[in-house]
């Protein structure tokens, strides 16, 4: 393949790359999305396997892997659950980042890779190398944590070493002392030392990174791996001298930043104090008496049979889903019970809030993939006004999104935090195991509310038996 239609293929790809994000951004486009994304993904394969930057000699080996990496991908499609996909997107931002580092140490030793470049351009270059293995291994490390706190391998708890924000400037002050070392050198042996220990420090700081923050804050630490994992590729492309990974890692970069934006507005914190440390940190005080009250009251049990009563007598019924509905698979379940309602002229939709589940639009493919129309999901600026107006809200497995306290408590460790005001309606049924706080560790007064009652039990078993009482 020529230079010149290797460009070309690469501004197809590029173009591509750019409708399938914004096809991604609407559930009703999603699918166009993704398909957009896997032509320019084969088209800039094709091009780059076939591109005047690879020898015929190399061809095979590229093809093997090729084949390896098909081989695992249709696998895990084949054999990962959709609870499970948190965990498989941290789990290949980690891939980003092992291959940012891996390009990064093979660019830096082979000669005939910077044989080209001298005086300034050779110092821009030995830069580029050295910022890339260091946003990759923060990335890799970072994005390892990620996965076992999103598959429950490591506990949720946000570990909070004592004087930790020192511990990151002092890592971040010799990682640019040694990156001055590393300019300086006049050999490639000479050189090896402070990349080798940048490389240890940022992978240290990746760990100790992920580590702080709390399990709460995990839809936000995807996005914002996401978005590392994107400047990867683009600090990749710089050390390859290839365009098209630069300009789609900066879209990844970017559409990532922003996203984490958009969790961090979602939960009223800031992007700074996530990193700091998530919900339920040690460092949050205890209340003293005469502070906002704690949840006090009676819970009100009831069963499946009553359960669908209200449900038959409402006219107009919300449901938020949360994480127990996917660890409960129980979203089909849930379709039909929506589609029995609907047909007895209930009013049925979803509310939707930005971090529910484990990562950013979790709950959205859930719902999906249960056949759920798009046009009855709801953001949850779009139904909060609703509620009052609303016979039943059902909340199934979720928990911190629902929280009352979030409004109702100034001293909460979730006050300030945009939550779906379920308890306004006139009556609100909430689906839980038992009586356990979520995933921030907050105790949720919802419970304890004259109009709530609660639904115990097992999300699948549980809705199972309401649709049996509904069609009944």
């Amino acid at each position: 393949m020529s230079a010149s239609l290797s460009t070309v293929s690469y501004i197809g790809a590029t173009i591509l790359f750019i409708l399938s994000l914004g096809g991604l951004s609407n559930q009703e486009t999603s699918r166009r999305g993704n398909l957009y994304g896997m032509i320019g993904m084969a088209i800039a394969v094709l091009a780059t396997v076939f591109g005047p930057q690879v020898t015929a000699a190399g061809i095979p080996w590229i093809l093997g892997a090729m084949l390896v990496g098909a081989a695992i991908g249709l696998y895990a499609a084949r054999t990962v659950q959709m609870t499970q996909m948190p965990e498989l997107v941290a789990l290949m931002h980690s891939m980003v980042g092992l291959a940012a580092m891996l390009v990064g140490f093979a660019t830096f030793i082979d000669p005939e890779a910077s044989k080209e470049f001298t005086g300034a351009a050779k110092a821009i270059h030995e830069m580029e190398i050295y910022i890339g293995i260091l946003i990759g291994a923060i990335t890799f490390s970072g994005s390892i944590i990620a996965f076992g706190k999103l598959s429950a391998r490591i506990g949720g708890n946000p570990m909070l070493l004592p004087g930790r924000h020192w511990m990151n400037l002092a890592g971040l002050l010799v990682v640019i002392w040694f990156g001055r070392e590393f300019l300086n050198a006049h050999s490639i042996d000479e050189a090896m030392t402070p990349l080798i220990v940048m490389t240890a420090i940022a992978l240290l700081f990746g760990v100790h990174m992920v580590m702080a923050i709390g399990g709460a804050d995990m839809p936000v630490v995807v996005s914002m791996l996401n978005s590392y994992s994107g400047w990867a590729a683009a600090a990749t492309g710089f050390m390859l001298s290839n365009d098209l990974l630069i300009v789609i890692g900066a879209l990844v970069g970017s559409s990532g930043a922003i996203l984490s934006y958009i969790m961090c507005n979602a939960m009223n914190r800031s992007f700074i104090s996530v990193i700091a440390g998530g919900f339920g940190t040690t460092s949050v005080k205890p209340k003293a008496s005469g502070d906002a009250a704690q949840p006090a009251g009676e819970v009100i049990p009831v069963n499946a049979l009553e359960t669908a009563e209200m449900l038959r007598e409402a006219k107009s019924v919300i449901i938020v889903p949360g994480y127990g509905m996917a660890v409960a698979q129980a979203q089909h379940t849930v379709f039909e019970i929506t589609k029995l309602l609907r047909d007895k002229g209930v009013k049925v939709r979803f509310g939707i809030h930005p971090v529910a589940g484990r990562m950013p639009g979790h709950m959205n493919v859930l719902l999906a993939e249960a056949k759920v129309p798009y046009d009855i999901v709801f953001e949850m600026d779009e139904l909060n006004e609703d509620f009052p107006d609303t016979d039943v809200a059902m909340v199934i497995g979720a928990n911190d999104i629902v929280n009352p306290a979030a409004q109702d408590d100034p001293t909460s460790p979730i006050a300030g935090m945009p939550v779906l005001e379920v308890w306004k309606a006139k009556h609100s049924i909430v689906m839980k195991r038992s009586m356990a706080s979520g995933y921030a560790g907050v105790d949720n007064p919802l419970f304890y509310k004259d109009n709530n009652r609660m639904l115990f039990g097992d999300a699948k078993k549980m809705l199972d038996e309401v649709m049996v009482a509904l069609e009944a």
